[in-house]
């Protein structure tokens, strides 16, 4: 069985709808993945040993983007089902001109009109549910969503390693502060190397905390900002010992490979987006009347959900992930 799959445009979202594939898999152990998407989402997921095809979505890349789509579609061709993780006019176009008999997407007025399925969601469930309701409607089931999978296999450090992700690629209203990062990474620096992760806008931020480390005469660092693939990215994350990290696609990429994360939450619906099914994670956030906005950079100006936030707090959020278990004395 042929199954088209257009991914989320971002990391993180991409991430999150490895759930619901996984459960179109079992569904469909014999299935054939087309995985389409953005560059970032295709070169995460392209791995997957049930995938036979990529395609990264260029259509927005000159020309008529209506004309790209259903060229871009006619290339793709018809697959036996097709299922849309993004909720847009030209997604559903894309999935429609494909041929495919059944197509499934969330429920809006261009899904209702040229799909066969779409499907009401609510942002009250988290996305990786929501995800799922998708997978569901194609099958004809009710499963339940796994943990998040990816198929980079992760780095091997020598030595215990914290990962810092000052980054968050949709605004700098998702963005805690350079000083309070390097704060937190000096702290534990006598017990763990520290790597510093970002993306190629991001070096910025990720020099600043390097600037502050060694200010502080930690020595035992490395900064990956802007240096690394995505698939590097993915396998530097998958082996570390303990991540601390903004609302983020690496977040995400964490909660795949299981790894002891405290994340900074501040303008974000944290209970939609917050890892999914990390047994070891934690989430450090202040309730705020206007949070959350949702919004790319802070519309009140004042940041105080993010700003508010001090690096003790997320120093025993880590500390708590990582010291072992209590015993309690059972002896009478």
């Amino acid at each position: 069985m042929k199954v088209l799959i257009l991914l989320p445009n971002w990391l993180g979202d991409a991430v999150m709808a490895t759930a619901a594939i996984e459960s179109l898999c079992e569904h469909y152990p014999q299935a054939r993945l087309t995985l389409v998407g953005s560059f970032v989402s295709v070169e995460a997921l392209k791995h997957h040993p049930m995938c036979v095809d990529t395609y990264v979505d260029r259509t927005k890349q000159g020309g008529n983007r209506l004309l790209n789509t259903y060229r871009f579609a006619k290339t793709i061709g018809p697959h036996d089902a097709a299922i849309s993780f993004r909720n847009q006019p030209h997604a559903s176009l894309l999935l429609m001109w494909t041929g495919s008999p059944k197509t499934v997407a969330r429920k809006s007025w261009h899904a209702s009109l040229l799909l066969s399925d779409a499907v009401p969601l609510s942002h009250d469930e988290h996305l990786v549910r929501q995800y799922e309701r998708l997978a569901d409607r194609l099958t004809g089931s009710t499963m339940q969503p796994g943990p998040l999978r990816l198929f980079i296999p992760p780095k091997t450090y020598e030595r215990p390693t914290l990962g810092i992700n000052p980054g968050a690629t949709y605004g700098s209203a998702k963005r805690w502060y350079p000083e309070k990062f390097a704060a937190v990474a000096a702290h534990f620096s006598t017990r763990f190397d520290i790597v510093i992760f970002g993306g190629p806008g991001e070096t910025e931020m990720a020099d600043a905390i390097e600037n502050d480390l060694k200010e502080k005469g930690v020595k035992n660092y490395q900064n990956l900002a802007g240096k690394t693939t995505i698939e590097e990215l993915c396998a530097a994350i998958g082996g570390l010992s303990i991540f601390i990290t903004n609302d983020s696609g690496p977040m995400h990429v964490a909660a795949a490979y299981r790894i002891p994360t405290v994340a900074v939450f501040g303008p974000t619906r944290h209970k939609e987006t917050c890892q999914w099914k990390n047994p070891k994670s934690a989430i450090v956030r202040h309730d705020m009347e206007c949070a959350p906005c949702m919004k790319r950079e802070c519309p009140l100006k004042h940041h105080e959900c993010m700003k508010s936030i001090e690096a003790h707090e997320v120093i025993e959020a880590v500390e708590h992930l990582i010291l072992p278990p209590r015993r309690e004395n059972f002896e009478q």
